[in-house]
C-alpha cells in the first residue's frame, strides 16, 4: 500500500469582525472584534506555526455586501465582512514573531496598478523571507467600483481579461527588471547596483500600461506563490494558467471533484502539469476531544450566526437578493455578475433544492464547502474521505470562534493526523514555494518563467 499523501492546510482568515459565518464575534469567548490590532494576528500566526499549518490565508473583499435589501446596513449591523481592513499590513508583523508559516495574501487587482503592486509584493516577499503568496481576484462587488468612482464593476468575463493584462505587465517587472546579481552592495567602489542589470520594462495593455524600471529588488521568489479563487468556466482558464495553488468550494465531493478536474484540465491545456495547481478545498471544523463535545460545540455557535448578515454574505456572493424569498423558498440559478461558481453549486448541481433557511446553519449548502464537526479521529476520517473521494490536496479551514477553533485544530486535530502519516511532522527549509514542494522560484513551466531577462549571446 502506498503511504497517504499528506495533507496541505491553511487557516482561513479575515481582516474583519466575521469571515465566513456572521456574528460569530458575538460568542463570549470569540476575539474576532480585535482584528484591528496586532496582537490578533502575531498570536494567532504563533499558534498556527506551532501546529504546522502551511499558510495563514487571507481573504479580502473590496467593498460592502449591499445586495441583499438593496443596501449594506444588514452587513454592517452584523460586522459580515463590514467593517474590513487591508489584509497586507500585519504581514511584517506575523513574520516577525514567525519562521516557516506562508502568508497567502488576497489582493483585487481591478483597483490596483502593476507598477506599484509590484513593489508593494516584492517588500512583502523580501519582510517575510520568501513565505508571500498573493490570492489573485478581481472583485465581484458594485459597491467597490462605486466607492472608486465607477457605476458598475466590469463584467464577469472582462474582469478576468483585465488580469491577463495585469499579470503580463506584473510579471514583467517581477521577473524581467532586475537582474538577479544586479544589485552589488560594494562598498569599496560605492556601487549599489549595476544600471546595466536594471531593465526598463515597457508594456503597453488594453488596461493597463507601464513605462519604467521595477522600483524593488528581487525577493526571494521574485513572484509570490501565486493562489488563485475561481471555478466558473473563465476562471478555470485563467487558474490553469497562472495559479501555483487555487482556493475552491463544493458542498458535496462530486462537485468539490468536478472543480478539480476542471482545474486539472485547465491547466494541462495551458502547457502545464495536471498537478502543478495545488487545490484546496474551503471547510469548516468543529472538534472537541469528543464526539458529543464536539456537537454540543456547534449548537453553541449556531446560535450565534447573524441571519440577516449571512444572507447579507450570500447575496453578495450569488448576486441574488434573499431579503425577497422566505426562509422555506428554494434558490433558482439566474446569471449575475458575482461569483457564478458558488450560485451554481447551490442550484444547477446540488443533488436537492437549497432553500434560504439551509444557508443559516453548520451545513454544507450554509458552508458553501463541508462541515467536519466531531472527535478527533471523527474529523480525520471525514477529511480524508473527501480528500480522497474529490482529490485535493488541502484544506483552508474556516474559523468559526477563535482563537478557540485554531486552537483545537492544532491541539486536537494535527496530532490525530499526524499518527496517520496524512500530515507533516516538520516544516521543509526554504521559501513558501519550496515549503509547497515547488523551485524557489517559478519553475519553466510557469508562464510568467517567460517573460525572465534573457541576456543578449
Amino acid at each position: 500500500m502506498s503511504p497517504r499523501r499528506e495533507l496541505r492546510l491553511n487557516t482561513f482568515q479575515m481582516a474583519a469582525p466575521s469571515h465566513n459565518w456572521a456574528g460569530l464575534w458575538s460568542h463570549p469567548r470569540d476575539n474576532q472584534t480585535q482584528y484591528n490590532t496586532l496582537a490578533y494576528w502575531t498570536e494567532m500566526a504563533k499558534t498556527a506555526e506551532r501546529g504546522l499549518l502551511d499558510g495563514i490565508f487571507i481573504a479580502d473583499v473590496f467593498g460592502l455586501y449591499d445586495v441583499y435589501g438593496g443596501s449594506g446596513d444588514a452587513a454592517i449591523a452584523a460586522g459580515a465582512q463590514a467593517p474590513n481592513a487591508d489584509p497586507t499590513l500585519a504581514i511584517s508583523a506575523m513574520a516577525l514573531v514567525t519562521q516557516h508559516i506562508g502568508f497567502g495574501v488576497t489582493a483585487n487587482l481591478t483597483y490596483e496598478h502593476p507598477f506599484q503592486f509590484a513593489r508593494r509584493f516584492t517588500t512583502l516577499d523580501h519582510l517575510t523571507g520568501g513565505r508571500l503568496g498573493w490570492n489573485i481576484v478581481t472583485g465581484y462587488l458594485d459597491s467597490g467600483a462605486r466607492g472608486m468612482g465607477e457605476s458598475l464593476n466590469r463584467d464577469h468575463d472582462e474582469r478576468y481579461e483585465a488580469a491577463e493584462d495585469f499579470m503580463a505587465a506584473i510579471y514583467k517587472l517581477w521577473e524581467g527588471s532586475w537582474e538577479d546579481d544586479a544589485a552589488l552592495r560594494d562598498k569599496a567602489r560605492g556601487l549599489f547596483t549595476d544600471p546595466a542589470k536594471v531593465h526598463r520594462i515597457l508594456h503597453d495593455g488594453a488596461y493597463y500600461k507601464v513605462d519604467g524600471r521595477a522600483l524593488a529588488e528581487p525577493s526571494p521568489q521574485r513572484t509570490p506563490v501565486l493562489y488563485q479563487a475561481g471555478t466558473s468556466a473563465r476562471g478555470r482558464v485563467f487558474c490553469g494558467r497562472h495559479a501555483e495553488a487555487t482556493f475552491l468550494n463544493g458542498q458535496t465531493p462530486s462537485i468539490a471533484g468536478q472543480a478539480v478536474r476542471g482545474v486539472r484540465e485547465a491547466a494541462v491545456a495551458a502547457g502545464r502539469g495536471p498537478r502543478d495547481v495545488l487545490t484546496f478545498l474551503g471547510g469548516t471544523v468543529i472538534v472537541a476531544k469528543t464526539s458529543a463535545e464536539a456537537h454540543e460545540l456547534k449548537e453553541e455557535y449556531r446560535r450565534h450566526i447573524n441571519a440577516a448578515g449571512q444572507l447579507a454574505l450570500v447575496s453578495g456572493w450569488t448576486g441574488v437578493d434573499l431579503s425577497q424569498l422566505s426562509l422555506d423558498d428554494a434558490l433558482s440559478f439566474s446569471k449575475s455578475n458575482a461569483i457564478q461558481s458558488t450560485l451554481e453549486n447551490l442550484t444547477l448541481k446540488a443533488k436537492a433544492p437549497t432553500r434560504v433557511r439551509d444557508l443559516l446553519d453548520f451545513t454544507p449548502a450554509g458552508a458553501r464547502a463541508p462541515i467536519f464537526v466531531g472527535s478527533p479521529v471523527e474529523v480525520a476520517d471525514q477529511m480524508l474521505a473527501w480528500a480522497d473521494e474529490a482529490d485535493v490536496d488541502g484544506f483552508n479551514l474556516v474559523r468559526t470562534v477563535m482563537p478557540e477553533s485554531l486552537e483545537a485544530i492544532v491541539d486536537l486535530l494535527i496530532p490525530e493526523l499526524q499518527n496517520r502519516g496524512a500530515f507533516k511532522t516538520a516544516y521543509r527549509e526554504g521559501t513558501l514555494r519550496e515549503k509547497l514542494g515547488g523551485t524557489a522560484r517559478l519553475p519553466d513551466s510557469h508562464p510568467g518563467a517567460a517573460y525572465r531577462h534573457r541576456s543578449a549571446p
